[in-house]
């Protein structure tokens, strides 16, 4: 499948750091950590195939395909901060296009699924199928608790309406790699020499604290960082903490 052209923005100066949201999202989920970021690094802000303003997605695009994407855009080393389906195009980018790889963070990232777990996101993508909005609903039900939804109704409001603007033949073709892809990845873990972060909240019941220590655990040298009372959407939910993680991270690599 031929690359698809990307639509990005960039901001900011220093070594090049790129942000990759999760499926039905787009780049404007980072906004609240765009700041900190580009205060320290020249940030590419990008929305992957079938997203905000990037081209279509068929059914049958391929995790590769989706990296092979943003590797396009990237002209040598950069620190790979990936959300949900965006750490699995960082993971496949880590494996494939080493030379790409200054650093990877992966934020609220599935891993080596169980059986339990696959049946789970399975029956949610049968759902997206069935009724879209229904499904978009339940998402962002699972990703704000009722604290935070009612100290930001608003947050919650435009996170479902990027969620129900999506086009739906382009958003169920890249829930299917979202649903499937961590498992042929899961073999190649042990591959990544990147520096590597895996980060997610305590609470987030999809992409849970226990697939963070796993890919810990498989990626040599990677460590794990648990968020205490947050869920999925940790750019939005806890951008400062998120952010003083991410900094962190890239800081040997990055310096002032």
């Amino acid at each position: 499948m031929t690359a698809a052209a990307l639509s990005h923005e960039i901001h900011g100066d220093g070594t090049d750091l790129v942000l990759l949201h999760g499926v039905g999202l787009d780049r404007s989920m980072w906004a609240r950590c765009l700041p900190s970021l580009a205060a320290r690094h020249r940030v590419t802000l990008v929305d992957l195939r079938g997203h905000g303003d990037s081209p279509p997605a068929a059914p049958g695009v391929s995790l590769a395909d989706l990296a092979e994407d943003v590797a396009e855009l990237l002209d040598g080393p950069t620190h790979l901060v990936g959300f949900s389906l965006g750490a699995l195009v960082a993971q496949q980018l880590a494996v494939t296009r080493a030379e790409l790889t200054a650093t990877l963070t992966l934020v609220s990232s599935v891993a080596g699924r169980s059986e339990e777990e696959r049946t789970a996101v399975a029956g949610r993508r049968e759902r997206a199928r069935a009724d879209f909005e229904g499904s978009a609903r339940a998402a962002v039900d699972r990703w704000f608790s009722p604290q935070w939804r009612s100290r930001e109704p608003e947050s919650a409001d435009r996170v479902l309406a990027t969620l129900l603007a999506n086009d739906r033949t382009s958003y169920l073709a890249c829930y299917d790699v979202f649903a499937t892809a961590d498992g042929p990845l899961w073999p190649r873990l042990p591959e990544i020499k990147a520096p590597t972060l895996a980060v997610t909240g305590a609470d987030d019941p999809g992409s849970t604290p226990e697939m963070t220590r796993r890919l810990a655990d498989r990626i040599p040298g990677a460590h794990a960082e648990v968020l205490p009372g947050a869920r999925h959407l940790l750019p939005l939910e806890r951008p400062e903490e998120l952010t003083e993680v991410i900094l962190k991270h890239t800081a040997p690599w990055a310096p002032l």
